[in-house]
């Protein structure tokens, strides 16, 4: 007997699943780094660095600590909103697992600030006098206060480091790293959502998300003879 999953369960396993992996990695890498201490995974292009931002995704920081949080959450509130309206319209099962990981993505980012900076002591870099490793609930308290925890990022993918030739105006001489941002596990998910409706969904987004009956009694049938 086939067990046949409905569209709303993918929807709820795919946001677990991504708030399980990044909390689990971020833990790992608060309480078990230095601030700013870098692991080489694989050459001089992938490494595990230990950074924390106030800012949205991949580390930019454009407006204040409580207005991104409150913004992430008030976004957050419409995207879940929005999901259940297209799985109750029964649209396409790959939109919504677009926007289930870009739900999921802001979640991960909402639990550190919302949470991190009360239940964690502070991370600070190797070699400072107060240098030490962030603990689960210190017993002086968090390094902060709700809604003020600070954003753990880790992957650094700097694909090319190199210094720009001399002849060329204005950056002749400068250095150049492709790729320069440290961004978690939400951050991949986000961007992966994005980019796949972009690339799979940009005619079904500009037509207003139409969905004609035999589009969905196909969709249906194709998953039923899996």
């Amino acid at each position: 007997m086939k067990i046949k999953i409905t569209k709303g369960q993918i929807s709820v396993l795919i946001i677990l699943s991504v708030l399980v992996i990044d909390q689990v990695i971020k833990v790992l890498v608060k309480t078990g780094m230095y601030l700013h201490e870098n692991i080489r995974v694989c050459g001089d292009w992938f490494y595990i660095y230990f950074t924390e931002n106030n800012g949205m995704a991949f580390g930019m920081e454009i407006f204040g600590k409580l207005f991104l949080t409150s913004f992430r959450i008030i976004a957050v509130a419409l995207i879940g909103y929005y999901i259940v309206k297209v799985i109750k319209q029964n649209l396409k099962t790959g939109y919504i697992v677009c926007l289930s990981m870009i739900l999921a993505g802001a979640l991960g980012n909402i639990i550190d600030s919302v949470f991190y900076g009360v239940i964690f002591g502070p991370s600070v870099p190797e070699g400072y006098i107060n240098s030490s490793l962030a603990t689960f609930i210190p017993d002086g308290g968090g390094y902060s206060t709700w809604l003020y925890g600070k954003v753990v990022d880790m992957f650094y993918f700097p694909i090319i480091d190199a210094t720009w030739p001399s002849w060329i105006p204005f950056v002749g001489g400068d250095h150049f790293i492709f790729f320069s941002p440290i961004f978690n596990f939400a951050d991949a998910s986000i961007s992966c959502g994005i980019v796949a409706l972009l690339i799979f969904y940009s005619n079904y987004l500009n037509e207003g998300h139409h969905h004609t009956k035999k589009e969905v009694i196909k969709e249906d049938e194709q998953q039923q003879t899996k």
